[in-house]
């Protein structure tokens, strides 16, 4: 396990599948998971090196797209827009990637969609997905809303009205939302089915 400091206590901040098996979960308190399981090992978190790791993964990926851009502390976004035919297609293509991090020993998802909003939700939300062009709402509509890359406060607010999926949010008249929620809630669903424009912008 990995654990950081937040609001002046040490928690968990990433953890394996033993972890999990143990019931122990992300942003639990160090002191109650020893309690729960004294002989577990700890490890300090150290995100510069997290973020030198992730940066020498994104080159690495430049053997499949020269466009791949850091998405967070964990992510990469790789744009491969014309290049999947180099690979025999889109579902060879992301298999050789997921086998070759695999091998490097790393737990990884991926998803490829027409739009980033969408990969990243078949990613996180389906851990091996290829979403065709125009079943982006299909996809989204069933699933929480943080597959809609939202602030964790506009989240909460969504759920205390009962907007819980991101179907409801897509059934829910616009304007009000606007209103309501600010213009950021429509920018991430309106990308996330295309019908904007979202950039990824390489490194």
């Amino acid at each position: 396990m990995i654990s950081h400091r937040d609001m002046n206590a040490q928690r968990i901040a990433a953890l394996d599948e033993r972890a999990e098996a143990l019931r122990l979960k992300r942003g639990m308190g160090i002191a109650d998971a020893r309690a729960m399981h004294p002989a577990i090992d700890i490890v300090e978190a150290d995100p510069e090196a997290d973020r030198r790791l992730l940066e020498g993964l994104a080159d690495w990926c430049d053997r499949y797209t020269p466009l791949v851009a850091i998405d967070g502390a964990d992510g990469l976004f790789l744009d491969v827009t014309g290049c999947t035919h180099l690979f025999g297609g889109e579902r060879a293509m992301q298999d050789e990637i997921l086998v070759r991090f695999l091998e490097q020993g790393f737990d990884v998802r991926a998803g490829l969609a027409a739009t980033p909003g969408a990969a990243w939700a078949a990613a996180h939300f389906h851990g091996d997905r290829i979403v065709a062009g125009g079943e982006e709402e299909t996809l989204l509509a069933p699933l929480p809303l943080a597959a809609l890359r939202i602030e964790p406060g506009t989240r909460a607010s969504l759920e205390s009205v009962g907007l819980r999926t991101a179907g409801a949010v897509m059934a829910a008249p616009r304007a009000p939302l606007a209103r309501r929620f600010g213009a950021g809630l429509l920018l991430r669903l309106d990308q996330a089915l295309g019908r904007l424009d979202e950039a990824v912008s390489p490194r």
